[in-house]
C-alpha cells in the first residue's frame, strides 16, 4: 500500500511539472533585441513554436495596431518562406523626420517554401519596426498561426493589466522609457535613415538559437518532474523494505 502511494505521489508530481512547463512558451510571442525604446527603431522577433504532433507551420500573419501605426518595416529574409508586407492608407497622415506619410504598414505575412515549422521546432521572424510611438507602454499585434492540416490559430485575445492570461494571448510588444542616445533621439533630428535602422536586423539571427532557451527551460522542467517521480517510487519501495523486515 505504502508503494502505491508513493508511486502516485511521484506520477502526479511529475505530471503537475509537465502540465506547467508545457504552456511557458506555448503561443506566438514577440520580443525585442535588446530595449524598444518610445519614439526610437528596434529590431523584434516573432517566435512562432508548433503545438501540433501531426502537422506543420507553414503560414504567420501579423496584423500591426491601427491606433500607433508604424511608417518603417523591414523584414529580415528567413530561409525557406515568402515574406508579404501590406500597407494601407491612413486615416490621418502622420510626421516622420518632417515628412507627411500618408500610408503605413498594417500586416506582415510569412508564408512557407517548403515544410515549414515541423513538430518539435519553432521559428522566429525578425523584424526592425519603427519610429514607435512616444504616447504608449505597449503595443499589441493580432497573429493568424496556419497549420499544413488547414487549421488557422488565431492569438488575438489582449491580456488583461493585472488580470490572467487569455486562452489565446496576442504577441505584446513592451515599450521602454524613451533614450536620448536611441534611434528615436537620431530621427527627431532628421539624421536617423530606414537603411540604418534595417542594420539591426543583421545579427537577429544570432537571437534564434539563444531564443531557445525557453523551449529548452520546459524541456528541462518535464524532466525534473520526471525524476522527482521516480525518486517517489524508489523511496515507497525502500520504505516496505524496512518495515517488512
Amino acid at each position: 500500500m505504502n508503494v502505491s502511494r508513493a508511486a502516485v505521489a511521484g506520477a502526479l508530481a511529475a505530471s503537475t511539472v509537465l502540465l506547467l512547463a508545457g504552456p511557458a512558451a506555448a503561443h506566438v510571442s514577440v520580443q525585442p533585441q535588446g530595449e524598444a525604446a518610445k519614439g526610437g527603431y528596434a529590431t523584434v522577433n516573432f517566435k512562432v513554436p508548433n503545438e501540433r504532433d501531426d502537422a506543420s507551420t507553414v503560414k504567420l500573419e501579423v496584423n500591426f495596431p491601427a491606433d500607433h501605426p508604424l511608417a518603417s518595416v523591414s523584414p529580415q529574409p528567413v530561409a525557406g518562406w515568402k515574406i508579404e508586407v501590406t500597407r494601407s492608407k491612413l486615416a490621418e497622415p502622420l510626421e516622420v523626420h518632417g515628412k507627411k506619410i500618408n500610408e503605413a504598414v498594417s500586416k506582415v505575412t510569412w508564408t512557407a517554401d517548403g515544410k515549414g515549422v515541423e513538430p518539435g521546432f519553432f521559428q522566429q521572424f525578425p523584424l526592425s519596426v519603427g519610429q514607435l510611438p512616444e504616447d504608449a507602454d505597449q503595443l499589441v499585434f493580432k497573429a493568424l498561426q496556419t497549420y499544413s492540416d488547414k487549421e488557422v490559430v488565431r492569438w488575438i485575445e489582449e491580456p488583461a493589466e493585472g488580470g490572467e492570461e487569455p486562452e489565446s494571448p496576442a504577441p505584446v510588444l513592451r515599450l521602454t522609457a524613451a533614450a536620448a542616445d536611441a534611434h528615436g533621439g537620431a530621427a527627431a533630428d532628421g539624421k536617423g535613415t530606414d537603411a540604418e535602422h534595417a542594420k539591426e536586423t543583421t545579427a537577429s539571427s544570432e537571437t534564434a538559437a539563444s531564443g531557445s532557451g525557453s523551449d529548452s527551460t520546459a524541456r528541462v522542467l518535464g524532466v525534473v518532474g520526471i525524476v522527482i517521480g521516480v525518486a517517489g517510487v524508489a523511496f515507497g519501495v525502500l520504505a516496505g523494505r524496512r518495515r517488512s523486515a
